[in-house]
């Protein structure tokens, strides 16, 4: 069919028209669901856009990357402005809408706006982390003291040791001490005899000098009946009176003097300790005990304790009251057993007094007699006494080193058989063993320590107090 040129015209333009109604029309609504589909997603992810994607925004946009969102802001603006009543909607409809891809108990993000809404009127909480002074801490842990210290560098053999105040051997002390690690040594009569005062400090300096640990060296110069060192011309013309002649005849000053020169002749020769002063009381000359007493009530005794335990101290040399807890009217305990009978409130008002008094003034050790005293305990002997040794700690207040008479004497040896007075009187609480049999005791006492009868931690609480009363002689410096 053929057309005139003015129809051809007319057709074509008929099919261009169509054409573009068809190419607008029909992809219109599709482009518009994309935009609306890309504007949904980009809210659900927010920051998910690549930076590539940024960069090129950037480009086109003129501006840095940084200020990416502030365009997209901007944009938001623009179109609200357009069109507020769509925005409205489209807001209306987002915050109703659940968001499907929400997990339980999880927090939605907001959206850009609501945060900065939110950042204009409240500041978001922060959890500060916590310093370094916030940090809880540890308590520390109780650091030990010097004296413990040097208790716990000890062996177990040396510890046991140190709890056994000696009598010197007449032959092989210095071999004994490497071997046995004694406490302290005593030294008797004999000791002196035939010897002189550079004889006797060259011994004594001999035995310090192969003890790991700095040795008490005792000796009984009571004065009067019981001396060890005086009777001898060699280290003093006459011997020491007895405290009570001095007493009688001088007072108190008498008493502070005759003690000061005690001190000093001792110390000159290395010994450390004198076992006295003797507290016993006693009024009847008739007692066994009376000669080494001061023969005056509990009261007057006291004092007289006090003065001279307070000389001692200042001297600093080794005071022990004996014999606790007190002697009275009974027999000689180196002989047999002695059975007590008196009453507790005659010891509280009577022969504590003496013992009280030398707490006071400072006195270091105390020595507990072998009699059986029955107000305190019927079946022991004071020595190997719980009851007698809590006596002292508790009722008495005494903190320092508390030591048993000699463990070889009749009334134990009696009482025992000979065997594990020392293992007794660890148990009961004594500190330091008087014992002429030393290497056995000792033996018995390591033995009980190695197989459970005594815990080692009760042997270190005895040597502790025995190291803490070297320091206050001076013996040891920590």
């Amino acid at each position: 069919m053929k057309f005139s040129i003015p129809a051809k015209r007319a057709i074509s333009l008929l099919l261009t028209a169509i054409f573009i109604i068809t190419l607008f029309g029909g992809c219109g609504k599709p482009a518009l669901k994309a935009d609306n589909s890309t504007s949904s997603v980009s809210e659900e992810t927010v920051g998910t856009t690549s930076d590539d994607e940024k960069e090129n925004e950037s480009v086109s946009d003129g501006s840095n990357p940084s200020e990416s969102s502030d365009a997209e802001s901007d944009s938001k603006s623009e179109s609200k402005t357009d069109d507020k009543t769509d925005s409205k909607t489209d807001k209306t409809e987002a915050s109703q809408k659940p968001t499907g891809t929400t997990k339980p108990n999880s927090t939605e993000k907001p959206t850009q706006n609501q945060s900065t809404a939110e950042n204009t009127t409240k500041k978001p909480t922060t959890t500060a982390k916590p310093t370094q002074a916030e940090k809880p801490t540890e308590k520390p842990k109780p650091q030990k003291s010097k004296v413990e210290m040097y208790v716990d560098s000890m062996t177990l053999e040396q510890m046991v040791g140190q709890m056994f105040f000696a009598r010197c051997p007449s032959s092989g002390a210095a071999a004994q001490i490497s071997s046995y690690h004694p406490g302290g040594y005593i030294l008797f009569a004999r000791d002196f005899q035939n010897q002189t005062p550079a004889s006797v400090r060259k011994t004594i300096s001999g035995y310090q000098s192969v003890s790991r640990t700095p040795m008490l060296i005792g000796v009984d110069e009571e004065g009067g009946t019981v001396v060890r060192v005086s009777k001898y011309p060699a280290f003093r013309s006459v011997p020491f009176w007895s405290p009570a002649d001095i007493y009688n005849q001088y007072g108190m000053s008498g008493l502070v003097s005759d003690t000061a020169e005690k001190d000093t002749l001792l110390k000159s020769l290395g010994i450390n300790v004198n076992l006295g002063p003797v507290c016993d009381v006693s009024q009847n000359p008739s007692d066994y005990i009376y000669k080494r007493t001061l023969g005056k009530n509990g009261a007057e005794t006291a004092n007289c304790i006090s003065t001279i335990v307070s000389q001692m101290k200042k001297d600093r040399m080794g005071a022990v009251l004996k014999h606790f807890p007190g002697y009275g009217s009974n027999v000689d305990t180196h002989t047999g057993i002695a059975i007590d009978k008196r009453s507790i409130d005659t010891f509280r008002k009577n022969d504590f007094l003496p013992f009280i008094a030398g707490i006071k003034a400072g006195a270091g050790g105390i020595m507990i007699n072998h009699n059986i005293v029955n107000c305190l305990d019927k079946g022991h002997p004071a020595s190997l006494s719980p009851t007698v040794v809590k006596t002292l700690r508790n009722e008495l207040g005494f903190k320092g080193v508390i030591m048993t008479d000699d463990l070889s004497m009749s009334a134990i040896t009696k009482y025992t058989d000979g065997k594990n007075a020392a293992v007794s009187a660890v148990i009961a609480g004594s500190d330091m063993l008087i014992s002429s049999d030393f290497v056995n005791q000792y033996n018995a006492v390591l033995s009980a320590v190695k197989n459970g009868t005594i815990s080692k931690s009760r042997i270190r609480q005895s040597v502790l107090r025995i190291v803490q009363w070297k320091i206050n002689l001076g013996l040891i410096s920590l």
